[in-house]
């Protein structure tokens, strides 16, 4: 791109904007389709408590940008939410805050709010989160490959399925992709020109990251490997002479520095701020005094972070499910997998196209004209670095449970295509440019075309390298069901003139909002009472959740694009371990390959908010027996 080029200018900017038009039709009337998800119902409540009280006592293992975020227009609008709940008057340490929370923010959605309005207003911020990094792919990718490179990468990235499913929902992953991005691209502006202004914006860009998620810790890492790439090749502008080197890194660390300072700074305000009337009982160690509470005080910020990073670290592991395949852990193979499987073919086919152009360059010689103009081969050299060791930590992850944990990955996939219309428009054979420039639009526009067809259901979305399998059979989690699909069942209850439907759900909240005639069943032990009537159940459930696929056998109807099924059970049901019936208590499976089934838990005290103080002792009391293999956990207090 030329330096006098605008990066919104026409046609560019009208062919950019049509297409994030596009993407906000799409992604909105899927979101307004859809029910709550299940992580949405602690975040929009915690937000709002944020905001109303100044305490971050709820979802204290996630930061608490995107939720403020998300709950700005409702509580503009008066959102109202009670804190003299047992929810919130229980929920000041951090145990009984975990479990709170989802009794807190399910109350919030579906008792004392509207829950349509709700879930509206909350995911208005984060759909604008996502059209905003979209803007950002644009800009960075028009700057590396020119107009044709940034509308190439915009139209992946508007079309990926995967951020048409997340894009605007609450919860945390977009917002860290936007936040990482920015932060590495400042970070690559800091290190071309340490002024001030650059050391500001990448001090915030990293602020936002951190306060959006916990693992964008993962940037620090990023950074460090940017430096040592540069002892193997160095960049345009860094100095030959050793003397004139040290001290061109010597000032471009100190900017990191201080870059970094700005953020710990900005990180440790908004968390000071918004945690001003939070109790700080945790600190009581440091006494009651004048002296000691102002102490207590100026801690909470740094406690809460640090509690945050704990938590992740303690917890950040769970089994997985996977082509059909259960692991009690995550596999390194896992995202890669499913990056391919829920990828719309198009993307594949460009980023098979990249690589071979890039690498057929390399082998001719073909060096009459770089493919990254001169002023942002720093930039290039950061994005690809990064994505090197993002990817690398998401492959060593122990938590495999959706794609939304690669979005930092996918969107530097995306930008590294800048260069492809430019590497193609340079081959010496023309013939050859031809084919390759009309087989570049080809794929964006299946890309698109992709992006349109599985409309609504973008969420169970996997491609025909499938090969004809459902969704259930190969991945796991929200890569699947996250709970958004309950107003089909509704449909489908009103529909067959049902009163009452049974239907096991993959989350645990409250559906009588979106679905009025349901009742819970569990479909590894179903009862009389459900035989020879419909049922309905999350595809996740059929065989990672729970073992369930013994339904398979009956008459059955596909329900949100696969994320639901409705079966019609046989009047009489078979006895468990038989031939069409359900598993015996042996082959059981749980919720994450937990011990213990924690959606009945989760469940109980929603509907029973004053079993809370039970339940979080329980909890304490099975952790705590789980990691002396001292056998089973205790029942639920509520079933002795």
């Amino acid at each position: 791109m030329n330096s006098h080029e605008k990066p919104w200018g026409i046609p560019g900017g009208v062919l950019a904007g049509l297409l994030l038009v596009l993407m906000a039709v799409l992604v909105g009337g899927a979101a307004l389709r859809e029910s709550v998800t299940i992580d949405e119902v602690a975040h929009i409540g915690a937000g709002v408590s944020y905001l109303q009280r100044l305490d971050l006592r709820m979802n204290p293992e996630h930061p608490p940008l995107p939720k403020v975020l998300a709950a700005l227009p409702l509580v503009c609008r008066g959102v109202r939410a009670d804190y003299s709940h047992i929810s919130w008057t229980s929920s000041e340490k951090f145990l009984p805050a975990f479990l709170g929370q989802w009794v807190f923010g399910d109350w919030l959605l579906e008792r004392w709010n509207d829950p349509k309005s709700v879930l509206a207003w909350a995911r208005l911020p984060m759909l604008l989160v996502t059209l905003a990094l979209g803007c950002a792919v644009y800009l960075y990718a028009r700057r590396l490959g020119g107009m044709w490179g940034g509308l190439l990468c915009l139209s992946v990235f508007v079309s990926t399925p995967a951020f048409l499913a997340f894009g605007p929902l609450v919860h945390t992953d977009l917002a860290v992709t936007l936040f990482s991005l920015l932060a590495l691209w400042t970070f690559a502006e800091m290190w071309q020109q340490p002024n001030r202004r650059n050391v500001v914006l990448f001090g915030l860009s990293l602020a936002g990251a951190l306060l959006s998620k916990f693992t964008a810790g993962v940037l620090f890492v990023a950074f460090v490997a940017f430096v040592l790439s540069l002892r193997w090749r160095g960049v345009p502008g860094q100095p030959g002479n050793k003397p004139e080197l040290r001290q061109w890194k010597r000032t471009r660390r100190w900017a990191t520095l201080k870059g970094v300072l700005y953020a710990a700074l900005a990180v440790y305000a908004f968390y000071f701020v918004f945690s001003w009337r939070q109790p700080t009982s945790a600190l009581e160690r440091f006494g009651t005094g004048p002296a000691a509470l102002l102490l207590r005080r100026l801690l909470m910020p740094a406690l809460l972070y640090l509690g945050g990073v704990l938590w992740v670290v303690v917890s950040g592991r769970r089994g997985t499910f996977l082509l059909g395949h259960a692991y009690s852990q995550g596999v390194w193979f896992y995202f890669p997998v499913v990056f391919a499987l829920k990828s719309s073919l198009g993307f594949l086919g460009l980023l098979l196209l990249a690589a071979a152009t890039g690498i057929s360059k390399k082998v001719r010689g073909e060096t009459s004209s770089a493919a990254i103009p001169a002023q942002f081969v720093l930039h290039w050299r950061v994005l690809w670095v990064s994505l090197l060791v993002f990817t690398g930590v998401c492959l060593l992850s122990p938590l495999d449970i959706s794609i939304r944990h690669f979005s930092v990955p996918i969107v530097l996939l995306i930008i590294l295509l800048a260069p492809l219309p430019r590497m193609l428009g340079e081959l010496q054979r023309r013939s050859l440019a031809l084919a390759g420039a009309a087989t570049v639009v080809a794929l964006a526009v299946s890309c698109l075309f992709t992006a349109v067809h599985a409309y609504p259901y973008y969420l169970p979305y996997i491609n025909a390298l499938s090969l004809g399998r459902p969704s259930y059979a190969l991945v796991n989690d929200s890569n699947v069901d996250w709970n958004q699909g309950l107003p089909e069942v509704r449909r489908f209850a009103e529909q067959q003139e049902l009163q009452k439907i049974a239907l096991d759900q993959y989350g645990f909240s409250d559906v009588s909002a979106f679905v009025p005639q349901a009742y819970p069943w569990n479909c590894q032990t179903p009862t009389q009472e459900v035989a020879g009537k419909w049922v309905t159940l999350s595809a996740a459930n059929l065989l990672e959740a729970r073992n369930c696929a013994w339904l398979l056998k009956y008459p059955r109807e596909t329900l949100a694009g696969g994320s639901i099924y409705a079966v019609r059970l046989p009047a009489q049901i078979p006895a468990a371990g038989n031939a069409g019936g359900p598993p015996l208590p042996s082959e059981y499976r749980t919720f994450g390959g937990l011990p213990f089934e924690t959606r009945g838990l989760f469940s109980h005290v929603i509907q029973n908010p004053n079993d809370l103080p039970r339940a979080a002792d329980w909890m304490q009391t099975a952790f705590s027996t789980l990691s002396k293999s001292q056998g089973p956990p205790p029942k639920f207090p509520w079933e002795r």
